[in-house]
């Protein structure tokens, strides 16, 4: 892990990225001056990196999905983010520093060619489907975070105003990519180097990109049942996560530059910024969740949620978990317990999984203790009459508890939110605006890409916050 790290120190230099989507990173043209492994390794790191971050400029997802508020300036709690254009910034973070490295790494891999033989072939078509199902996570990222977005000409170095695409097209296309990544792949074989979620174990890429089709699959479920179904039920057969040993992470260090940023956050940084908010901590207050021991600081035995929104008094309120403050914590992107409440969700939407709906969502909660080290406590947890799976009221059962297991994944916390409804968020204490439903566009594309962006805020129903998406529906 050092030594990728190294290399990620080494190669930075060769990727000058600026925050503009028209400037991503290297010629397309011609890719091949930086071996395809490393502009891969480069592109992970940064989509761990825009993910897992806290910062204020940059990723408002924690405070979104209410599991964090903030504690003195608290603009971003009540959704004003433009003076920060905490929107452009997370766009220009994924198109040109993940992405644009990303498939780069493709068109690089694609152009060398038959290097030494069947192997070696076998291992740049694993390296070339490792990247595509990165590239896939990503483009869902902002397609879920904006709607329409630029796709089909994103890339392209030589189009500086690409159009912006229809959401569910992109969701189309999206699922074809990661059959096509699942195509190429091949677990006999290994790849160049410069993974830092899976080592080279294809076995679990395959897991993980069928996870993640299965993911896009149940996004679909109240717009386009029938295409839900028939690519969920694939995925499943074909092999999703298992076990918390096939999650989708990366290792940090302890000293910077590769450092979990939330340590830059909420340790290097000297500030305290950010505590739990009420909307989480009453939840797990009311179920005696016993994640609590690891996800908050207490008050005398007590955990206090700040108000959602409100200025805070940093010493009468919980604190954010010690285990965040470790540089060393892993970056998750996707997880076990993530995908047994998908199969949940499936179950109970009448697909056929392994299981019925009770034992994927009690298999999704045990896995969560299980991650945060308190499997012993599980069982005990599962008797309480609250926390049993109803499937009356399954969107409200699974709703809550994937909530509760998505702690410190603040934009799926927030993506599940918005698919579900559940659970009931809080009024934000400065703002009469519900909680928002998408970010807006970035501020300079009316300047920098007008016609098309005019298009694309028309064709969505308006660029606002209360906009939804296309599979946003009920």
């Amino acid at each position: 892990m050092k030594k990728i790290f190294i290399l990620l120190m080494i190669f930075t230099g060769a990727f000058s990225c600026t925050d503009d989507i028209t400037d991503v990173n290297v010629d397309q043209k011609n890719p091949a001056e930086v071996p395809g492994e490393y502009t891969f390794t480069y592109g992970t790191k940064e989509l761990f990196d825009q993910m897992v971050n806290t910062n204020t400029n940059l990723n408002p997802f924690r405070l979104l999905s209410q599991q964090w508020t903030e504690v003195q300036y608290t603009q971003e709690a009540n959704y004003q983010f433009s003076d920060r254009d905490v929107m452009g910034n997370h766009w220009n973070r994924l198109y040109a520093r993940a992405l644009g490295n990303l498939n780069s790494s493709i068109l690089t891999l694609e152009e060398e060619g038959v290097q030494a033989g069947d192997q070696d072939e076998a291992a740049r078509q694993n390296q070339i489907a490792m990247a595509m199902t990165l590239k896939v996570y990503s483009y869902q990222v902002l397609v879920d975070t904006f709607g329409n977005i630029p796709f089909s000409e994103a890339l392209d170095s030589e189009n500086v105003t690409p159009i912006y695409d229809d959401a569910a097209t992109i969701y189309s296309s999206l699922l074809s990519q990661i059959d096509e990544a699942l195509g190429k792949f091949d677990s006999a074989n290994g790849i160049y180097g410069g993974d830092l979620i899976y080592s080279g174990d294809i076995a679990k890429w395959i897991k993980f990109a069928n996870s993640l089709k299965l993911r896009m699959a149940i996004r679909l479920a109240d717009v386009d049942p029938a295409i839900s179904k028939s690519m969920a039920e694939a995925a499943i057969t074909d092999g999703v996560m298992t076990s918390n040993d096939d999650n989708a992470t990366i290792t940090y260090e302890s000293a910077s530059p590769n450092t979990n940023p939330l340590w830059e956050d909420l340790v290097e940084s000297g500030r305290d910024d950010y505590a739990p908010a009420n909307t989480i901590v009453d939840i797990m207050n009311d179920l005696d969740d016993p994640r609590r021991t690891v996800y908050f600081t207490d008050l005398d035995g007590e955990y206090v949620g700040g108000e959602y929104g409100l200025v805070l008094d940093y010493g009468t309120v919980s604190h954010i978990g010690t285990l965040f403050l470790d540089p060393e914590l892993p970056g998750v992107i996707m997880d076990y317990s993530e995908v047994e409440f998908l199969l949940a969700e499936a179950a109970a939407r009448g697909y056929s999984t392994s299981s019925d709906a009770t034992v994927h969502y009690e298999n999704a909660i045990r896995a969560s203790f299980d991650f945060w080290d308190l499997s012993d406590e599980a069982d005990a947890y599962l008797l309480n009459g609250d926390v049993a799976y109803d499937a009356a009221n399954w969107k409200e059962s699974i709703g809550t508890q994937k909530y509760l297991a998505l702690y410190n994944r603040g934009f799926e916390a927030w993506s599940s939110w918005r698919a579900l409804d559940y659970p009931v968020l809080n009024q934000a204490a400065g703002t009469p605006l519900p909680v928002p439903v998408r970010l807006v566009y970035p501020l300079d594309e009316p300047l920098v890409n007008g016609e098309n962006y005019d298009q694309a805020s028309s064709a969505i129903g308006g660029n606002e916050y209360d906009t939804k998406l296309f599979w946003d529906i009920n």
